[in-house]
């Protein structure tokens, strides 16, 4: 098992006083804590720290945890100028970065992300594994390159990442057709399901697409993006204070963001249950989102939540 947690690089998550230096110091402070891995956001819906400068940031100011995205949108960025800055990532951290990608999604919280990027939206699904398969064939020192949507008849010379094959790369994503991609082409999965038994369908059905592609299930890594909060009082305390972040961070409240996300809220028991049936469900990698909104809170509930860990190793 893995427990990760995602940093709150949004300004949403941040009161009017709160430094966002101090990003940093709440990195280390996980990491001492116990996650395993530091994850940040990409988008452009709401005012955030951009995920490659925070990570490069997190490269040379932690140690051992892994650096992830959750998820990254490579349409927002050239992809061969992309690759070299996942490369330098990779490279500074030594070794530690691991990528969860995305295509986005329909309605405000994808679209308008392409007419911004000046980027096409039919074919998003196959142009985000095309460019996927491009910056692993550039980290392989691929001298052009030739699909669908990128044509490069004279690639330079690249800069090659610290593990031969570059980091690992997960899916984002839980439709039946992402599922099946992810079996195929992807080292990992970070669905969101809000139903513990949607997550063993959706694995089994990953299985079975690693095996027709002459892959293993160990290849693939079972991870979960799950928002967690937890009050010592009682359950709706939780409750209230993660209304108030879905407002803030969504716009919508709690049980409109419970209907598409993960959520998981309660005393320190009720969330260890709530998270280990999708340890049950054969999650692997959970990569928890604290439910609060200025930066004393997230490390008050990232405090909490590490209590968790041996529980959840267990």
């Amino acid at each position: 098992m893995d427990i990760g947690v995602l940093l709150p690089t949004g300004t949403a998550q941040w009161a009017k006083d709160d430094d966002p230096r101090d990003l940093i110091a709440l990195a280390r402070t996980a990491e001492h804590l116990g996650f395993t891995s530091l994850f940040v956001n990409d988008s452009l819906i709401t005012p955030r720290i951009e995920a490659l400068t925070m990570l490069a940031a997190l490269a040379a100011t932690t140690e051992t945890a892994t650096l992830g995205t959750g998820a990254l949108l490579p349409f927002l960025r050239r992809p061969v100028q992309a690759a070299q800055s996942l490369a330098s990532i990779d490279l500074l951290s030594g070794g530690r970065l691991m990528l969860a990608v995305g295509a986005g999604y329909p309605g405000r919280f994808g679209r308008p992300l392409y007419d911004l990027s000046e980027v096409p939206w039919p074919r998003r699904f196959a142009r985000l594994d095309e460019t996927v398969e491009l910056w692993r064939a550039l980290w392989q020192g691929a001298d052009s390159f030739h699909g669908e949507f990128h044509h490069f008849p004279d690639l330079p010379p690249s800069l090659r990442p610290y593990r031969p094959a570059g980091p690992p790369i997960w899916l984002g994503g839980a439709t039946p057709t992402a599922r099946t991609r992810t079996g195929r082409l992807y080292d990992g999965w970070l669905p969101y399901p809000p139903d513990p038994a949607d997550y063993a369908t959706g694995l089994h059905d990953i299985h079975e697409a690693a095996a027709a592609a002459g892959r293993t299930p160990e290849a693939i890594t079972p991870a979960l993006f799950v928002t967690v909060r937890i009050d010592g009082a009682d359950e709706d305390t939780a409750h209230r204070a993660t209304d108030d972040y879905a407002r803030a961070a969504y716009g919508m409240p709690l049980p409109e963001l419970k209907k598409i996300q993960a959520v998981v809220t309660g005393t320190a028991e009720q969330v260890t249950d709530r998270l280990n049936r999708y340890v049950t469900a054969g999650a692997r990698h959970l990569v928890i989102r604290p439910a609060a909104l200025d930066l004393p809170a997230q490390r008050e509930q990232m405090e909490r939540t590490a209590a968790l860990i041996p529980d959840l190793h267990a």
